[in-house]
């Protein structure tokens, strides 16, 4: 029988089609089972070089590594790999090493990440090429508002949980409070929510005034503040800036005339930088204090022995998070995002992070330590410098999930 014309122009063309559609599929699945089959590769993203360098850098890759050997080096039947890069604080730049680790070195996940502005943009990248981000030194209460990101989880404080943990703790019905802020929108967020946090509490701002940036002498805010007549000195700035303000504070002899001093955004590694002679009296907030339990002075003495000094709340949060990453692939058994970003958020955490559990919005949330500078009488050690006074549970500490703006809570 004779084909028909029609036959003779449908039959090659439904071939090709089939025969694409087939290749697709096959290279579709293909590359997945190709990348699974690769080891998973973690790619820490720090600030090495910058003034706060010390609150992450090499330390905190430090605490990967850790977090790497004791879930025994092995994930998927593969050893697990670490990269390591210096942001070296500059946006573009850290934005480059990340599509460079996505697209070419085969990063799986990329931890530390300082820097709210390289935050962003790493998770943006994130979002295109399906790759997972554990947030550990970035403190925009963004990150998990509007700007949340299904592959992105936020494990370090947020400045909304700091406000929030010292305002409730150490603000009281009547007390004066005096703001000394750094003039840019770190401050001016730091400083802002504060004053929600203390004015809820029933205490009173009776003032503020702005420092720039590269503040070196900080005599006339120090002088506003004292004439202010506050109870509180709130100081809403960190690192070089943070470090001037103590000092010519202590300097100055306010603590001793009464005033208490409450840095906003303050480090375990400030108060070793600055001395206990200089920080009397401090009060601050934090996610982690080394010697608060058994489990964080057992994790902090090893963490000492190969790196010489006491982990902060940043290395800490790091542990944690590698480890509840590494668990929930275990778990699902793929590197796939968003399977494995799923289980992030519904495993429990357990780690050096009280009472954790990662929240829809990709916020961790956890109790919240406030903390006392010791006498230099009662100091032990170099790194015996602070005592715990309060602990604010994770459900008051961290903003409720629902006032966020984050488009992933319904």
């Amino acid at each position: 029988m004779r084909r028909s014309a029609v036959s003779k122009v449908i039959c090659p063309s439904f071939l090709q089609t089939a025969l694409t559609v087939g290749i697709v599929a096959i290279g579709a699945s293909g590359a997945a089972w190709a990348d699974d089959e690769r080891p998973v590769k973690i790619g820490v993203l720090g600030d090495h070089s910058s003034p706060l360098a010390n609150l992450g850098g090499p330390a905190l890759a430090e605490a990967v590594r850790m977090a790497v050997e004791d879930f025994g080096g092995v994930v998927l039947g593969k050893k697990i790999e670490i990269t390591t890069a210096d942001n070296q604080a500059k946006t573009d730049i850290g934005a480059t090493i990340a599509r460079r680790w996505f697209d070419i070195e085969n990063v799986d996940v990329i931890t530390d990440v300082t820097g709210s502005a390289i935050a962003f943009a790493v998770m943006e990248l994130s979002r295109d090429k399906k790759k997972n981000v554990l947030v550990t030194a970035s403190g925009s209460s963004d990150i998990t508002g509007a700007k949340c990101s299904p592959y992105t989880t936020h494990w370090n404080y947020d400045t909304y949980a700091l406000a929030q943990t010292a305002g409730s703790s150490l603000a009281s019905k009547g007390e004066k409070w005096f703001y000394i802020t750094v003039d840019y929108a770190f401050g001016h967020s730091v400083e802002k929510d504060s004053i929600s946090a203390v004015t809820r509490a029933g205490a009173k701002v009776v003032g503020a005034t702005r420092a720039p940036l590269d503040t070196h002498d900080f005599s006339s805010y120090l002088l506003t503040a004292q004439a202010s007549g506050a109870d509180i000195i709130a100081l809403a700035n960190a690192g070089g800036n943070l470090h001037n303000n103590m000092k010519q504070a202590a300097e100055f002899g306010l603590t001793e005339r009464g005033q208490k001093l409450v840095p906003l955004v303050a480090f375990i590694d400030d108060i070793h930088a600055l001395g206990l002679n200089s920080t009397q009296g401090v009060r601050f907030a934090t996610a982690f204090y080394w010697d608060a339990s058994g489990k964080s002075r057992g994790f902090s003495q090893r963490f000492f022995e190969r790196t010489k000094r006491m982990p902060n709340q940043n290395m800490a949060a790091t542990y944690d998070a590698v480890t509840h990453y590494l668990r929930a692939v275990q778990a699902v058994q793929t590197k796939d995002a968003e399977k494995v970003a799923a289980k992030m958020r519904e495993m429990p955490v357990g780690g050096l992070l009280n009472n954790a559990y990662v929240r829809k919005d990709g916020r961790v949330v956890y109790d919240m330590y406030v903390v006392e500078t010791k006498k230099t009488e009662d100091s032990k050690s170099g790194w015996d410098l602070l005592r715990v006074t309060d602990v604010v549970p994770g459900a008051k500490a961290f903003r409720p999930v629902e006032s966020g703006g984050c488009p992933l809570v319904k």
